[in-house]
């Protein structure tokens, strides 16, 4: 069974990401204030991005690996920057072996 992962922007200018098997009815639940709760408090939503799957499982995986993600980095999916993608992934945490080994020389 097919797979949908999408990102939705708020009212409110929020992200909700998540994932369905029929993106056409969820995103109408949505709107209807019959999805997640999130959404519902936030309405009216706008679909602005999303990927196809051919299983749902894998558009569940992926909605998990995008929640997980900043804010600058979705936008960069939602607007097509996947060359910024690597760039935003990097750890910035000065207890990042790369971080500390290049400040402590």
């Amino acid at each position: 069974m097919k797979g949908w992962m999408y990102i939705l922007e708020c009212a409110d200018g929020s992200y909700y990401t998540g994932s369905t098997n029929n993106l056409d009815l969820r995103l109408a639940q949505h709107q209807n204030g019959e999805g997640a709760n999130h959404t519902k408090k936030r309405l009216p939503i706008k679909l602005v991005y999303f990927e196809e799957y051919q299983r749902i499982d894998e558009a569940f995986n992926r909605e998990k690996q995008v929640q997980g993600w900043s804010r600058e980095k979705k936008e960069a999916l939602i607007n097509g920057n996947l060359n910024d993608l690597h760039h935003l992934a990097e750890c910035t945490n000065n207890t990042h072996y790369k971080n500390y080994k290049n400040e402590n020389i």
